[in-house]
């Protein structure tokens, strides 16, 4: 823990500029992906793909993706079909899908998020493992796909639920996918939000499952992690513990 701390002091009392490379890719239905990539480790580095909330774009990972690049990880933020605008950052995707006339929903944009996945896989072979992590529905999707797929090595997931039912899915669309996952798996939200996700939580039979809730109120999503939250230090020594943990 005491490693984790010092970490934890060093990624928020650095400057960081890591260069970030704008790239697209294609999903199945020849949707045009667009990603950030925030590679500034060795290739063969675990690498951890981040997914944004409702609303958003992959903007939410601005300050994020650097300080995670810090710890020795490479990412890539990705923009799912549905989305908008975060930090002055628009979500390309979700505008390409728009113009197609293609869905817009929770459950539309998994797919993108099983793109990424392949897309990663293909240009770092050798990377070390697989993480996804998603924030608000996303995080939610990550549970689930982390429950279909079997070459996802990690996930961590940002105040997650069962989001979907009125898009027509089961009430338990995510829990009944969760109980395949056997991979470590973090999930934390706000204090209040507990309920949401605490049953999908319990059912994981994973051997190396965390949660974390703040003391205070806490944030939705991955903003939690955000400077300017007074909990996001917290919020970073738990994420990093888990991550140490893999």
């Amino acid at each position: 823990m005491k490693k984790a701390v010092l970490i934890l002091f060093f990624i928020s009392t650095t400057f960081l500029v890591i260069a970030q490379q704008k790239i697209t890719f294609l999903a199945p239905d020849s949707v045009e992906i667009t990603a950030d990539l925030y590679v500034s480790n060795p290739t063969e580095n675990s690498f951890i793909i981040l997914f944004h909330q409702a609303g958003w774009s992959r903007g939410e990972y601005l300050e994020i993706a650097p300080k995670l690049n810090k710890l020795g990880f490479n990412c890539m933020a990705v923009d799912q079909r549905s989305g908008g605008k975060i930090n002055n950052v628009i979500n390309e995707t979700h505008q390409r899908a728009e113009k197609q006339k293609l869905g817009t929903t929770y459950i539309d944009a998994e797919v993108d998020i099983n793109s990424a996945i392949e897309y990663v896989k293909k240009q770092y072979p050798k990377a070390k493992k697989i993480i996804i992590w998603g924030s608000s529905y996303s995080s939610a999707l990550v549970l689930k796909i982390a429950g279909d797929r079997n070459d996802i090595d990690a996930v961590l997931s940002f105040a997650p639920g069962e989001y979907f039912e009125n898009l027509g899915k089961p009430s338990d669309y995510v829990t009944q996918r969760a109980k395949n996952i056997k991979v470590p798996v973090f999930i934390t939200s706000a204090k209040n939000e507990k309920p949401n996700w605490w049953s999908i939580f319990e059912i994981i039979p994973a051997k190396n499952k965390q949660y974390f809730l703040p003391e205070t109120d806490g944030q939705h999503g991955s903003r939690a992690l955000w400077e300017k939250f007074p909990e996001h230090q917290a919020y970073w020594k738990a994420v990093i513990s888990f991550l140490q943990s893999i």
